[in-house]
C-alpha cells in the first residue's frame, strides 16, 4: 500500500504529496517510470548512444570513458564488480533504433514508437526537420526537447482510451496563456520565441489526428511547450557514474583505496579536459508521481536514477511524519545554498511562482543581497 496520496496543499501550491505513513531518512517514498521519456537532442548528436526508450547508456564503463577522454587503452580496474549488459540490445525493424531489451522494444511500440517510426537518415523527413530546428533553437545545456512534446502527442494517439490520456496530460496544464507565454519565452530565449508557431507547424507534420488537435492549437501548443519545460524531469545516466559508485563499495585496504581514489580523479580529469562538463546521457521526462512534488529550499526528499535508466525514485533526506508534505528542490545544490534573494529570482523566473518555504519564510528579513558573489552577478547583469 502506498504510503502518501495527492491533494489540494494549499491556493499558492495547488496540488502536492503528502505522506500518509512515517518515513526515515534513507526510505524509499516511491519508484516509478515515466508516461514517456526522450534523451535530449544535442546529446545524442554528441553520440551519447542510449536505448531510445529507457535512456540506459548503450556501452561499458570502459568505453563510455574511452570515448570521453580519448584515451583508447584506458583501463579501469575491478572493471567486473558493474555488469553491463549489452547482449540484449535489439533495434526496430523497420527504422533501426537502438534498445537495451526487447522489453523496452515492446514498450515503446505499445506507447509511442508505432505512431513515430522512421527512417533515420532520411533529412527532409518531418521528423529529422523538426529536430535539425530544435536544435538551432536550444543549444547545450539542453534543458528540453521538441521531441518530449511529440512522444507525448503519440502517447495520446496510440492510447487505448485517448481521451483518458488527453484528460492525464491536462492534468500538467494548470497554468494561464499569459504564464505560458512567458515560460516558453523563458525556454526558447529573446531570439527565437517568435518561432513557436514554426515549431507548432513542424509538430503538426510530424503527428495530427482527433485527438491531439485541441494540443496542436496556437494556445494548446503553448500549454504543452510550458508542461515540457516545467514538469520535464531531467533525466542522467552514466556508466562512469557506476561504476564509481560500485568500486566505492568494495572491501579493500585503505592504501587500495587511496590508489583507486587517484586513479578515479585522474579519470575524471582526462574526461573534463577532453569532454567538459557534458559527461552523461541526458534527456527528460514526464513523471506522474514524482511531478506532483513541490518545492522547498529545506527539502525533506530527493530524486536519483538508481538504475541507470529513466526509473525514478524518491527517497527521504530526514524523517517525513504522516500529514506532511514531500518537497523536493527544484533549484541545483550551487543554488540552494546561495541566499534568499538569489532563489527567489531563480524560482520566478523559471517557474513563475514566489516561494515561501519554512526556510524562506525564516530568512525574510534578509537584504536583497547576501554574498560579494551575488552582488557581482546582480553588476554583470546590469552592465549587460
Amino acid at each position: 500500500m502506498a504510503g502518501f496520496e495527492i491533494r489540494v496543499s494549499n491556493s499558492k501550491k495547488g496540488k502536492g504529496l503528502f505522506a500518509t505513513k512515517q518515513y526515515n531518512e534513507g526510505d524509499i517514498i516511491l519508484e516509478e517510470d515515466p508516461l514517456v521519456s526522450c534523451q535530449f537532442a544535442w546529446n545524442a548528436a554528441y553520440r551519447y548512444l542510449a536505448c531510445d526508450h529507457c535512456m540506459r547508456p548503450l556501452e561499458t564503463p570502459e568505453q563510455n570513458v574511452r570515448r570521453l577522454s580519448a584515451k583508447p587503452d584506458i583501463v579501469l580496474p575491478h572493471s567486473d564488480c558493474f555488469e553491463t549488459d549489452l547482449l540484449n540490445i535489439t533495434s526496430c525493424n523497420q527504422c533501426g533504433i537502438l534498445y537495451c531489451s526487447e522489453e523496452c522494444k515492446e514498450m515503446s511500440a505499445a506507447i509511442y514508437h508505432q505512431t513515430l517510426c522512421y527512417i533515420q537518415n532520411e533529412t527532409q523527413h518531418p521528423i529529422n526537420v523538426l529536430i535539425e530546428t530544435w536544435k538551432q533553437i536550444h543549444y547545450p545545456p539542453e534543458t528540453a526537447n521538441i521531441m518530449l512534446l511529440v512522444r507525448i502527442l503519440a502517447y495520446i494517439q496510440q492510447h487505448s482510451d485517448p481521451p483518458s490520456a488527453a484528460a492525464t496530460i491536462k492534468q500538467f496544464c494548470h497554468r494561464t496563456e499569459n504564464e505560458d507565454a512567458e515560460l516558453v519565452h523563458k525556454l526558447l530565449g529573446d531570439e527565437f520565441s517568435g518561432q513557436i508557431n514554426t515549431l507548432r507547424e513542424m509538430t503538426a507534420n510530424v503527428i495530427n489526428g482527433e485527438y491531439v488537435q485541441e494540443f496542436l492549437t496556437p494556445e494548446g501548443f503553448s500549454s504543452l511547450m510550458a508542461l515540457v519545460g516545467t514538469n520535464g524531469q531531467g533525466i542522467g545516466t552514466s556508466p562512469l557514474s557506476l561504476w564509481v559508485n560500485s568500486v566505492s563499495r568494495l572491501t579493500m585496504s585503505d592504501d587500495e583505496r587511496q590508489q583507486l581514489d587517484m586513479f578515479i580523479d585522474k579519470v575524471y580529469q582526462y574526461v573534463e579536459g577532453e569532454s567538459g562538463q557534458f559527461l552523461n546521457t541526458e534527456g527528460s521526462g514526464l513523471f506522474q508521481l514524482q511531478s506532483a512534488c513541490n518545492h522547498s529550499c529545506g527539502p525533506n526528499a530527493e530524486s536519483s536514477f538508481p538504475y541507470g535508466n529513466h526509473r525514478i525514485q524518491l527517497k527521504a533526506l530526514k524523517t517525513i511524519r504522516p500529514g506532511d508534505e514531500i518537497c523536493i528542490s527544484y533549484l541545483d545544490d550551487c543554488t540552494l545554498q546561495r541566499s534568499r534573494y538569489s532563489r527567489q529570482k531563480e524560482l520566478a523566473e523559471n517557474y513563475l511562482f514566489i516561494c515561501w518555504c519554512e526556510r524562506c519564510t525564516a530568512q525574510s528579513s534578509q537584504p536583497d543581497v547576501t554574498s560579494e558573489e551575488e552582488m557581482s552577478d546582480e553588476e554583470v547583469d546590469a552592465d549587460d
